[in-house]
């Protein structure tokens, strides 16, 4: 059953002392987060975990005490298990997490309660955090400045060979988990559990040793070893759908089983498909896949590759984020590009999204080149913004080209540079660098628990000053 709070204890009544080398911003967020808003729209998250949550079992952890042992998680940018062990030997994170003496709870159990939690609830608790910050008159909303960054996700670098061979080991994987359950379904079905993965190591030892040879036939005998590779892949995924429709049939002393393994070979049968398709494109074929239609990972498949235009790598494997500061950075708003959309059209949202939070536009708006879009005057006009300063892409008119070198256009366009700054603080200390966390819920949760904690260190830092 869902509690809302342990019974208040005076943690420092032994230890006194302690009290007073409290970290003053530990103190100030400590009464923010006594916000009923704050506490209402997480709670409504964790009652929909089980059906009866609210109401049924054993006293869960409390609401309370998972809100602010996740935040202070991210806060630090500790893992689960080092949260856990963290807040267990310390006095001050027992007061702050309102865990007092009780039992801090597993880092599994925090890993389950953190997936309840929605990508919507983050963004409406990032929406509270800065109207906390405008009553607390750390920010007034009259600038905005917009910018975006590439949220790497966990995968190994992605080739054809090595995505076929993905799909041979995790459906061979999942067909083997599976013989104790369809045996005798599949009993007379020749090769139903047979693994190809030694046929996919060698292929893939051989491509490894003619990528350092060259001549005339390499390009012939690199074509060979992929049709073998494409052969074994496909007689393996006509396994695995021999496999799914018996596991249809299962006995239901297995049920359970049986439907968990259908749903994991229905989720990898198709993504195993698409990576043989791409390869018949692009190495039978010669053909170009665009990136857009590429599939880069079987386990995080909403991963997009992300051209950088920068020194280093010459792309990302991840997520594009797009952002939103206001003075005293704060971050009003983040966004997961959909493919597709890049940071040009992000203007017109932005300004609707401030507009919400502070009942008025900002006074200045600047991004980089490339948030600039034809239509971008037009839509800071109709919002009511005085200065747009985005460079325009392309070239200039002389017009424009000496607007862009005025000193006010210069000084304002100055300010823009802050964000960057920001964008580093976060992939730094906030963990937007890269994401473990799986598919694209967990992106999200991953840039919306960093943001809102470091949001609340600068409301903290602004107030203990």
């Amino acid at each position: 059953m869902l509690i809302d709070r342990h019974p208040y204890e005076d943690v420092f009544a032994r230890v006194p002392e302690l009290a007073g080398q409290t970290d003053p911003v530990l103190r100030h967020l400590d009464r923010l987060l006594d916000d009923d808003v704050l506490y209402a729209q997480v709670r409504a998250d964790l009652a929909t975990r089980y059906p009866q949550t609210l109401v049924h079992g054993r006293h869960s952890t409390p609401v309370e005490v998972l809100l602010r042992l996740l935040l202070i998680k991210h806060l630090y940018r500790w893992s689960y298990r080092e949260t856990e062990a963290r807040v267990a030997d310390s006095l001050v994170l027992r007061w702050f997490c309102r865990v007092y003496f009780q039992a801090v709870p597993d880092a599994t159990t925090l890993l389950r309660w953190a997936h309840t939690i929605r990508p919507a609830t983050l963004h409406a608790l990032n929406d509270r955090v800065v109207q906390l910050a405008h009553q607390a008159r750390v920010t007034s909303g009259r600038k905005l400045r917009i910018d975006g960054t590439a949220v790497q996700t966990v995968i190994h670098h992605p080739t054809d060979s090595s995505l076929l061979a993905d799909g041979v080991r995790v459906l061979s994987r999942l067909i083997r988990r599976s013989k104790p359950v369809v045996q005798e379904a599949c009993a007379g079905v020749r090769d139903a559990f047979r693994t190809r993965m030694r046929t996919m190591r060698g292929g893939l030892q051989t491509l490894h040793r003619l990528r350092r040879r060259t001549g005339d036939d390499q390009t012939a005998r690199r074509v060979a070893v992929y049709t073998k590779l494409v052969a074994a892949t496909r007689a393996t995924v006509t396994q695995a759908q021999g496999v799914l429709a018996a596991l249809h049939g299962a006995d239901s002393a297995v049920k359970g089983q049986a439907v968990r393994l259908r749903a994991e070979i229905a989720r990898y049968i198709p993504l195993v498909e698409q990576v043989i398709r791409q390869t018949e494109r692009r190495v039978f074929a010669g053909e170009s896949v665009p990136a857009t239609e590429k599939l880069v990972s079987l386990f995080e498949p909403h991963t997009r590759i992300i051209p950088r235009h920068k020194g280093g790598a010459a792309v990302e494997f991840g997520r594009l984020v797009v952002i939103d500061e206001v003075e005293g950075g704060i971050v009003t708003r983040f966004a997961v590009l959909a493919d597709k959309t890049g940071e040009q059209g992000q203007l017109a949202p932005a300004l609707a999204h401030h507009r919400r939070l502070f009942g008025k536009a900002p006074r200045l708006v600047t991004g980089d080149r490339g948030v600039h879009a034809a239509e971008n005057e037009v839509v800071a006009r109709a919002a009511g913004v005085r200065h747009l300063v985005i460079p325009r892409s392309g070239k200039l008119t002389a017009t424009q080209q000496a607007r862009e070198q005025t000193r006010s256009w210069r000084r304002r366009y100055r300010w823009r540079a802050g964000i960057e700054g920001r964008l580093s603080s976060l992939r730094r200390d906030y963990g937007l660098r890269d994401c473990p966390d799986h598919g694209e819920e967990g992106l999200v949760r991953r840039v919306g628990w960093g943001i809102i904690a470091s949001n609340l260190r600068h409301i903290g830092q602004k107030l203990a000053a």
